[in-house]
């Protein structure tokens, strides 16, 4: 089952835990308030799951492909662990499901502070369009994930400040409607 909590200040390394002490947990009523849909599914069985099948046809993703995020599968590795790793966000929702390994998605609240989402092996979440986030691996340096896409994919991440496109407005109109 998937974790969140409240991320402390250190600026140390990204790929431990931060957990404030003592630690804030965050629910998962809290991310989808958020925006933020999570799903378990079966990962062993990614090829002929039903339940994605569904999902799949159901969320209209047309798209998708597996990335392996380790120093020996994916060039330019610590590049694109810095990258990933910085504040953005995108004009599409970004979907992920881990098939093997773990890693951690951060995701600002309404009062612009950072939950951190350990996600593991079965673990599949949608990040809606507008919401500034972050990705690193945690301390066990490797995942596989699938992604998956509505249409072509679009990689553009919008590093912050991006407050001006209509997803980000759109995103913040939500949260708006989500406080009332």
């Amino acid at each position: 089952m998937v974790e969140a909590w409240y991320m402390d200040e250190s600026q140390e390394d990204q790929r431990t835990p931060h957990r404030q002490r003592p630690n804030r947990a965050v629910s998962l009523e809290q991310l989808r308030r958020l925006g933020v849909v999570y799903r378990r599914l079966d990962a062993d069985n990614y090829e002929t799951d039903p339940c994605l099948k569904e999902i799949r046809r159901a969320e209209n993703y047309s798209w998708m492909d597996i990335v392996t995020i380790h120093k020996d599968k994916l060039p330019n590795y610590e590049e694109k662990i810095k990258t990933f790793y910085e504040e953005h966000l995108h004009l599409d929702d970004e979907i992920r499901y881990i098939l093997e390994g773990s890693g951690y998605f951060d995701v600002r609240d309404k009062d612009d502070k950072w939950i951190r989402i350990s996600m593991e092996k079965g673990d599949m979440i949608t990040l809606p369009a507008g919401i500034y986030h972050r990705f690193t691996l945690d301390e066990n340096n490797y995942v596989k994930a699938m992604r998956l896409f509505v249409g072509e994919p679009v990689w553009t991440a919008y590093n912050r400040p991006a407050d001006d496109f209509p997803a980000r407005k759109q995103y913040m109109k939500f949260l708006a409607e989500e406080a009332q």
